[in-house]
């Protein structure tokens, strides 16, 4: 997992950097002292996780995660608990206090390296091709539908939106066992959160810093981040 640090307190930067060193499926790809900084960095190397201060000088840690539209998983970290509620509101992956406890850091990490494992059941799952049927349930709510009839997934937390029809019932499912179980030819991961249907992409058009926006035929308008921009063009470009 590429990920920065952002702290404006160099001691801290090192106390994490050194932490992060016992998780070899972490690699430390930079650290930064602001969020102009920070921004810069997450638009240009596009990290797969942000460990992030609040109080900051200038624009805290949740203002630069408010404003972004696609963030990276961030772990906030920090002195002061009263930023919690907000934090997860913005759906941070995780809020550690200062001084880090490492049996707390380690238990960020163990949720991170599940959130990214493929479940056995979905290894031996058959790909889910057009055509397929599937069954979805919320609930007491049951439904069997074509796979080529859902817009999208949206990850929420541990669970999962399934948008379709009118419908969005929530999976207790991660968006990457999905995307293992999805045919390639016909969904594609946008970003972080969206995981799209292909055959649903009405409009395209260019996005800022070098990425895509894609409108769905349900009208829905979603960012194709910058990082996976490049395997779009890379697969259907002539």
């Amino acid at each position: 997992m590429r990920t920065i640090i952002v702290d404006d307190e160099r001691l801290a930067r090192e106390e994490l950097k050194s932490l992060l060193s016992n998780y070899s499926e972490i690699e430390v790809i930079g650290e930064y002292k602001n969020t102009i900084e920070a921004k810069e960095a997450i638009e240009k190397d596009s990290p797969d996780l942000v460990f992030m201060d609040i109080q900051m000088p200038g624009e805290t840690g949740l203002e630069l995660l408010e404003k972004m539209s696609n963030p990276p998983r961030t772990v906030f970290v920090t002195a002061y608990d009263e930023h919690a509620i907000k934090a997860f509101e913005l759906n941070a992956f995780d809020y550690l206090m200062k001084p880090i406890d490492p049996e707390r850091l380690s238990e960020v990490y163990r949720r991170l390296a599940e959130e990214n494992k493929t479940p056995d059941a979905v290894q031996n799952s058959d790909v889910l091709r057009q055509g397929d049927k599937v069954l979805i349930k919320d609930g007491d709510k049951v439904w069997f539908i074509n796979v080529n009839d859902i817009r999208y997934f949206e990850s929420e937390g541990n669970y999962v939106k399934v948008k379709f029809e009118n419908f969005r019932p929530l999976i207790l499912r991660s968006l990457n066992s999905l995307e293992e179980r999805m045919d390639e030819k016909l969904f594609f991961r946008a970003n972080r959160k969206f995981l799209i249907n292909l055959n649903h992409i009405v409009n395209i058009e260019s996005w800022f810093n070098g990425g895509l926006q894609i409108e769905l035929s349900c009208g829905t308008k979603i960012e194709i981040s910058r990082r996976q921009t490049i395997k779009f063009k890379d697969r259907f470009s002539l």
